[in-house]
């Protein structure tokens, strides 16, 4: 299948706007700030330390309801998602919209935050 030359720019226009790796060009340093203030209340960065919600160490690329020692909803740990950026930004969005019976109520309705928080997920270790 041969592509013209503007509807080949179309396409990677489409897949690099849709891919995971659009969405982590937000920004590590302001994504720990709206962290701080929104998410670790409840959510440790730390390896092993859960709180009301999993230690967020290492989340990017685990399979959802697979932290040790947390106690995961059901749906969460039936849900099979692979935490990518797409998928962290899809949940932080609307949790229970994306995994309907989550135990997070939580969301970051705003585009900017999303992109930053999931930028710096992108920077933790286990």
């Amino acid at each position: 299948m041969k592509l013209s030359p503007i509807r080949a720019g179309v396409v990677l226009v489409k897949v690099l706007v849709t891919s995971s790796t659009a969405l982590a060009a937000g920004d590590p340093a302001a994504g720990q700030t709206v962290f701080a203030a929104r998410c670790a209340a409840c959510h440790s960065t730390k390896p092993d330390d859960n709180k009301i919600g999993p230690s967020l160490a290492g989340i990017v690329g685990s399979k959802s309801g697979t932290v040790p020692g947390f106690n995961f909803s059901t749906a969460m740990k039936e849900a099979n998602l692979t935490w990518d950026d797409a998928n962290l930004d899809k949940y932080l969005a609307n949790p229970n919209g994306f995994v309907h019976g989550t135990k997070m109520f939580v969301n970051l309705p705003n585009e900017t935050d999303r992109e930053n928080v999931v930028a710096y997920l992108n920077t933790l270790k286990k």
